[in-house]
C-alpha cells in the first residue's frame, strides 16, 4: 500500500507574506495620499520658505576744510578682522568660532579688561550647563527658563569664574564680541594698530576655518588739527564698543542706525552727524529655512558722509590761539599775586555781516605744571559756555535803549558826577563813574568816556524815577515801571542773555538777575553790566550786531556742504548754508549810528578808554572795553574782590570785515596789566596781516600768469 505524501505549506505562508506585505504598502501609499491631498501645499511651502534679510554697511565719514580749503578733519584706513553672523546663529556656534579664532590672533588688554562678571557667568553656564542647573531646587526647576536662569546666575560662585587663564579670557573677549554683532551684518572684532600684520595675513590664509570671519579695511577718524587749534569744536566720535548714547538710542535706530554705529558725541562732529555719517551700503539677502544665503543683491550703494566747509580760518586760529595764550600767560606772570586767581582767557573773531566764525579760542594757564609740562591747555568750550560778568561792554545797548524807550534824547548832556543813594537800594550808597566827575558828556561821550552816571540815569528814568537829581538819600526810590524787563528785552535783541543759534550742540545763555527785584541799585548796577553774565560768543553777536546796522546773525561755523569727491579735494557742493538773519534791532538807524560813533571814538578818540591800542593803526577800528567788578566765592563763600577784563570792537569802523570779543576773568583788583587790550589789539592786527599778505600773493600771481601769456 502506497503512502500519502505530506502536503507542503509553503506556498500558503508565502502568500500570507506577501499579503502582509500588500497591506502594508497599501496603508503607507494611503498615509502618502493623505498627506499629499490634505498637507502637501504646507509641506512644500515650508521646504520651499525663504525669508528676505537686509544689512547696512556703514561708510567712512565726512572730512572737515577751513575756509581755504585746507583739509582738518580725514578718514585714514585701517586693518580689521570681521565676523559676518549668518542668520539664526545661536551662542554655541559663535562659541566654536571663538576658540578657534583665539589660537590665530590676541586681544588687546582694553578688550579683556571690559569683560565682565556678566560675561563670565554666561560663558560658565555654557561650558558647565549641566552642572549650573543642578543647583536649583526642585521648586525652582518648576519655574520658567528666564526665572530658572536668572536663579542660576545668582548662583554662581566666584571661585567659578576667577581662575580663568589669560588665553581663555581672551577667547572670552573674542566670543563677547561675536555675540554682539548683527546677523548678515559685518561686526568688528578687532582692528586698528591692535591688528598685527601677521595676524592679518593668517586669518586671511584660512577663512575656511572661521564661518563668517572676514579681513576688510576699516577707518579712523584722523584730526590734522593740532591739540589746542579748533579741536574742542571740531569735536570727537564714539567708538565701535561705545556706540549710539543710550540717552539717543531712539532717535539713532530711527534713522536707520545701528546699536554699535561710530556717532558724534561732541562738537561739530555731534551737531552735523547725520551729514557726516553719509548713506550706508544696503545689500538684500534671501535666506532659506535654515538661514542659508540663497542670493545677495546689492539695493544702494553706500556714499561716504558730506564734506564740510568751515568758517574757520585755519592760520588765524592758530594767531589767535598763541596770542591769548602768550597774553595770559603774560598777565599771570607779570603780576603772579594781584593776579592769583586769573586763570583763562576766551576770544572769538567773526565775520559781522554773515555770522561766520573766523576763529574762537579759550585757553587756561596751569599754575600746578611741573618740569616740561605745559603751562597752557585749550578749553576752548568756555567761549560758548561759560558767562561772565560783561561790565561796560554793554553800555552800548543801554544807549540805544535809552534812546528808543525815549527816556534820553540823542545829544542830551548829562552831568557825570556821583549819585548818592538812600539805604537799601541793593548796591553801594553811591553810584560814580570809574572816574568820578568826567564833566558834562552826551550819549557818544558817555560811551567814549565809559560813564557809569550816564547809563544809570537811563535806568532811573527807565524805571520811573524822572527827577534828575544827584541826591537821593532823603528820597522814596519807589520803582512804578517794569524797567528791569524792559532793559532785558532790549538787551535780547542783540542775542544778550538768549540762545546765539550757533552750529553747536550745547551752549550756555547766560545768567540774568532775578526781573522782579524791587532794589533801584541791582537795576543801575544791570545797565552797566555788573548784574548779568554773558558767553564770550553772546559779546560777539552783540557786537556784530551793532557793527551790522543792527542785523543779528546767527554765528555759523559750517559755510558749504560737499558731496564726496573722486580726487582729495572738494567733490561737488552739496549746499551752501546761507547766513541767517535771526531779527533786525527794531530801533531807529539813526540811534545806532549813534552807538557806532561813540564806539568809534571809543578806539580812535584821544579820551577813548582804548584809543591807546587802536589809534594809530593803519585800519581804523571801533568798539567798546568793560571791567566788571565782581567776587569769587569758592564752596559758597567769597574768597576774593576780582576784575573781568573784557573787550568787544570791529573793523574797519565804517565798512565792518572783523568783529571780535574778548573776556579774561578774574583778574586782580589792582592790576596793571591789560591782557583784554593787548589780546584785542594783536586779534585784529593778525586778521590785516593775513588779509593783505594774501591779497598780495594773489596780485603776484595775477601778474605772473599775464606775463606768461604776454609771452
Amino acid at each position: 500500500m502506497k503512502q500519502k505524501k505530506s502536503k507542503s505549506h509553503l506556498p500558503l505562508r508565502l502568500n500570507l507574506l506577501f499579503f502582509l506585505i500588500f497591506l502594508l504598502f497599501s496603508l503607507l501609499i494611503l498615509q502618502l495620499g493623505v498627506v499629499q491631498i490634505l498637507y502637501g501645499q504646507n509641506a512644500q511651502e515650508e521646504i520651499n520658505r525663504t525669508d528676505q534679510e537686509t544689512s547696512k554697511n556703514p561708510v567712512p565719514r565726512g572730512r572737515m576744510f577751513d575756509r581755504t580749503g585746507e583739509l582738518m578733519v580725514d578718514n585714514e584706513p585701517v586693518l580689521a578682522i570681521t565676523y559676518t553672523p549668518p542668520k539664526n546663529v545661536q551662542p554655541e556656534e559663535n562659541l566654536e568660532v571663538a576658540k578657534t579664532l583665539v589660537e590665530y590672533i590676541d586681544m588687546t588688554k582694553e578688550e579683556v579688561d571690559s569683560i565682565t562678571d556678566r560675561d563670565l557667568k554666561d560663558y560658565w553656564i555654557m561650558e558647565n550647563h549641566d552642572k549650573a542647573y543642578g543647583r536649583l531646587s526642585a521648586e525652582e526647576e518648576d519655574l520658567d527658563s528666564d526665572e530658572q536662569y536668572q536663579l542660576v546666575l545668582e548662583k554662581i560662585k566666584e571661585e567659578d569664574i576667577n581662575n580663568y587663564s589669560d588665553q581663555k579670557l581672551e577667547m572670552i573677549a573674542i566670543f563677547r564680541k561675536l555675540n554682539q554683532a548683527t546677523a548678515l551684518t559685518p561686526h568688528i572684532i578687532k582692528r586698528g594698530e591692535s591688528v598685527t600684520n601677521k595676524e592679518y595675513a593668517i586669518i586671511a590664509e584660512n577663512l575656511s576655518k572661521f564661518d563668517g570671519v572676514n579681513v576688510t579695511t576699516d577707518w579712523d577718524r584722523n584730526y590734522l588739527v593740532e591739540d589746542g587749534t579748533f579741536k574742542n569744536f571740531v569735536g570727537s566720535i564714539s567708538t565701535t564698543e561705545q556706540g549710539i548714547p543710550n540717552a539717543e538710542l531712539d532717535y539713532f535706530l530711527s534713522h536707520n542706525y545701528s546699536r554699535n554705529d561710530r556717532v558724534g558725541r561732541s562738537g561739530l562732529e555731534e551737531y552735523y552727524e547725520l551729514q557726516l555719517s553719509g548713506q550706508k551700503e544696503i545689500r538684500e539677502h534671501i535666506t532659506d529655512s535654515s538661514g542659508n544665503v540663497l542670493t545677495s543683491e546689492l539695493v544702494r550703494e553706500g556714499e561716504r558722509g558730506k564734506d564740510l566747509v568751515l568758517s574757520v580760518d585755519l592760520e588765524l586760529q592758530k594767531r589767535l590761539d598763541k596770542i591769548v595764550g602768550e597774553e595770559l600767560q603774560k598777565a599771570i606772570e607779570g603780576d603772579p599775586y594781584e593776579n592769583q586767581h586769573m586763570s583763562s582767557a576766551m576770544a572769538v573773531m567773526l565775520e559781522p555781516n554773515t555770522g561766520e566764525i573766523l576763529a574762537m579760542t579759550g585757553q587756561t594757564y596751569n599754575r600746578d605744571a611741573e618740569g616740561d609740562e605745559p603751562k597752557l591747555s585749550d578749553e576752548s568750550f568756555k567761549v560758548v559756555n561759560s558767562a561772565y560778568q560783561p561790565g561796560s561792554t554793554v553800555k552800548g545797548a543801554t544807549v540805544l535803549a535809552g534812546l528808543d524807550s525815549g527816556v534820553i534824547s540823542p545829544g542830551e548832556v548829562i552831568k557825570d558826577q556821583t549819585i548818592q543813594l538812600p539805604a537799601a537800594t541793593g548796591s553801594e550808597l553811591t553810584f560814580s563813574s570809574y572816574s568820578p566827575n568826567l564833566g558834562s558828556l552826551n550819549d557818544i561821550g558817555a560811551l567814549r568816556e565809559s560813564s557809569n552816571v550816564y547809563m544809570g540815569f537811563i535806568a532811573l528814568r527807565m524805571n520811573g524815577i524822572t527827577n534828575h537829581q544827584y541826591d537821593y538819600r532823603n528820597s522814596d526810590m519807589t520803582i512804578t515801571q517794569p524797567g528791569f524787563k524792559e532793559l532785558r528785552n532790549y538787551y535780547s535783541q542783540f542775542g544778550l542773555g538768549v540762545a546765539t543759534g550757533v552750529d553747536l550742540p550745547h551752549e550756555s545763555t547766560g545768567y540774568e538777575g532775578t526781573e522782579d527785584s524791587p532794589l533801584i541799585g541791582k537795576r543801575m548796577q544791570y545797565a552797566i553790566g555788573q548784574y548779568h553774565s554773558y558767553t564770550t560768543l553772546q559779546l560777539g553777536q552783540y557786537v556784530s550786531t551793532i557793527a551790522n546796522d543792527g542785523y543779528r546773525m546767527a554765528p555759523r561755523l559750517v559755510k558749504q556742504m560737499h558731496n564726496p569727491g573722486e580726487t582729495a579735494g572738494l567733490g561737488p557742493l552739496y549746499e551752501a548754508l546761507e547766513p541767517k538773519v535771526l531779527n533786525k534791532i527794531s530801533m531807529d538807524d539813526s540811534y545806532i549810528d549813534r552807538v557806532q560813533e561813540g564806539f568809534r571814538q571809543v578806539f580812535q578818540a584821544p579820551s577813548g578808554t582804548a584809543s591807546g591800542y587802536f589809534a594809530d593803526k593803519d585800519y581804523t577800528s571801533a568798539g567798546k572795553s568793560g571791567t566788571a567788578q565782581t567776587e569769587l566765592y569758592e564752596d559758597g563763600e567769597k574768597i576774593a574782590d576780582v576784575h573781568n577784563l573784557n573787550l568787544v570792537g570791529y573793523a574797519p569802523h565804517d565798512d565792518p570785515e572783523v568783529a571780535f570779543a574778548v573776556v579774561v576773568p578774574h583778574a586782580g583788583t589792582d592790576t596793571d596789566e591789560s591782557p583784554n587790550y593787548k589780546i584785542g589789539e594783536r586779534a585784529l592786527d593778525a586778521y590785516f596781516e593775513i588779509r593783505d599778505e594774501r591779497a598780495s600773493s594773489e596780485e603776484s600771481l595775477e601778474e605772473e600768469t599775464e606775463t606768461e601769456s604776454t609771452n
